[in-house]
Formats: structure tokens, C-alpha cells, sequence
């Protein structure tokens, strides 16, 4: 969704890739939930405050609103084993890839997992649609590409699709939904 610019340590630093709001939008008006996860181990880490993740996601759900897009949720893991700040350094179910932020938002916004899909531009987001049980696409935006080139070829777990970007993932979820 956005530039990987390695950790967003500052609101100054989230760039909402082109496309996105028109992604999302689609999605929105073709009666599909749309939900953030992510990983926010920066703040187990001590490079930001919990805060800050808080404020980014308020931005990412302006920029969208000028596309006329909405999340329906948006979940985040602030934990990791090896953190700095003891209030998150922990091993938990809601670090991806394992499965519990999706768990959580399954129950608080019944989503029906039959239509769902998992979207990423990393291995891990693959591993966690597998985890989940929900077919994986790979976007080739932000690490993406790196990941399909490198990491990919010498996974036992493939990605259902891979897109060019989170557009034509869409475009390929909604041709699914048609046919």
C-alpha cells in the first residue's frame, strides 16, 4: 500500500503507493472487506511509540478518502521476541505470520473467509495466507519483486497470483468473484 522505505519512523515518511485508493475502492464497491495487517515490530524496537503507528493510519485512511476508498479495519502487531521496550517484547499469535490479527478481525467484522484473500508484497504475507488458510497474491510493489525473484523460487509454498500491483490484484480477485 505504501513506499518501503524500510521502517515509517515518521509521518513524513508514508507514501500511499499510486493506485492504491483506486484498488481499494473497487473492492469497497464490489462489497469486499478491506483490512490492514501488519507488523509494527519499530515500536518493540524502540525506533517509534506506539503512537506514531496510530497516526500513520489515520493518514493512510485520509489519502484513501480522496479516492473515495475505506478500510473496514486495520490491525497491527507491535510485538517482537527480541524487542527493546519490555510492554512488547513478547512472542505472540499476532505477529505474522502467525494468524491472530486475522483471527481477531474474522470475529469483530464477520468476515466471510470463503471470499476472503490475503495481499502482500512479501513472503511472509504468502506464509500467512497459508497459515490462515486463504489463498495468497503476491503484489511485485515494494519488496515484492525482490521477494518473487529470491525468496520465492526456494519456498515450498507458492502464491496463488502474483500482480504487477495491488490494482490488477484486485482486478484478478474481482474476475474470481464473476466466475
Amino acid at each position: 500500500m505504501n513506499e518501503q522505505r524500510g521502517y515509517v519512523n515518521h509521518i513524513s515518511r508514508f507514501v500511499l503507493l499510486p493506485g492504491v485508493g483506486e484498488a481499494i475502492s473497487l473492492l469497497n464497491k464490489n462489497n469486499h472487506l478491506v483490512v490492514v495487517t501488519s507488523n509494527q515490530s519499530g515500536v518493540a524496537q524502540g525506533y517509534f511509540p506506539v503512537n506514531l503507528v496510530h497516526e500513520i493510519h489515520e493518514l493512510m485512511k485520509q489519502e484513501l478518502a480522496k479516492d473515495g476508498a475505506y478500510l473496514d479495519g486495520v490491525y497491527f502487531c507491535p510485538h517482537h521476541p527480541h524487542g527493546v521496550v519490555s510492554e512488547y517484547k513478547k512472542e505472540c499469535r499476532c505477529r505474522k505470520p502467525g494468524i491472530g490479527l486475522i483471527e481477531r478481525a474474522r470475529v469483530e467484522l464477520d468476515i466471510d473467509m470463503q471470499r476472503s484473500y490475503v495481499i502482500g508484497d512479501r513472503w511472509l504475507d504468502i506464509d500467512f495466507a497459508y497459515n490462515a488458510n486463504l489463498p495468497g497474491i503476491l503484489v511485485l510493489t515494494g519488496y515484492g519483486r525482490g521477494d518473487f525473484e529470491y525468496i520465492v523460487p526456494h519456498k515450498r509454498l507458492k502464491p496463488t497470483f502474483v500482480a504487477e500491483d495491488l490494482l490488477r490484484a484486485v482486478t484478478w480477485i474481482l474476475q474470481q468473484d464473476s466466475s
